[in-house]
């Protein structure tokens, strides 16, 4: 079996559509409103994660989300202090990893709920991985040349 290329810019931008079509589905289910979505993540590491700066939906002149999807849960979060996809990661990564301590627990979050409460034990040390390894992806300099 032959492994998949992303490098090769074809298959890069195949997987980069599939994400945005992935966001534009969460960002309707979840009643996000929203203004523009660009056609190419504001960071990425194909085939894992990408970062997506929305636009406020009140300020088109504004962005008003990041949101990360890819091989994990999709999530979002405001971009009222956050300037750039990196401090928005940071951000997620500390929100998950709050919310992971409290499914490990089998304990609702005061305000996050990922799954139903019987899977929470299953999925909150599977939540907790992806956010200790995007934690390190965060303060790891060399991915992050071109999206400052």
């Amino acid at each position: 079996m032959q492994e998949t290329d992303y490098d090769d810019p074809v298959i890069e931008e195949k997987w980069c559509s599939e994400r945005r079509e992935q966001l534009e589905e969460y960002l309707l289910r979840e009643n996000v409103r929203h203004g523009q979505i660009g056609d190419w993540p504001a960071w990425h590491v194909a085939p894992y994660v990408s970062i997506w700066a929305i636009e406020s939906a009140t300020h088109t002149d504004k962005l008003g989300w990041w949101v990360i999807c890819g091989d994990l849960p999709t999530d979002h979060v405001s971009a009222t202090e956050l300037k750039n996809p990196r401090e928005a990661l940071r951000a997620i990564v500390t929100r998950w990893s709050e919310l992971a301590e409290y499914m490990i627990r089998g304990e609702s979050h005061p305000s996050i709920q990922i799954g139903e409460a019987n899977s929470w034990t299953e999925l909150g040390p599977l939540l907790e991985s992806r956010a200790n390894l995007l934690a390190k992806w965060a303060e790891d300099d060399s991915i992050w040349t071109d999206a400052q």
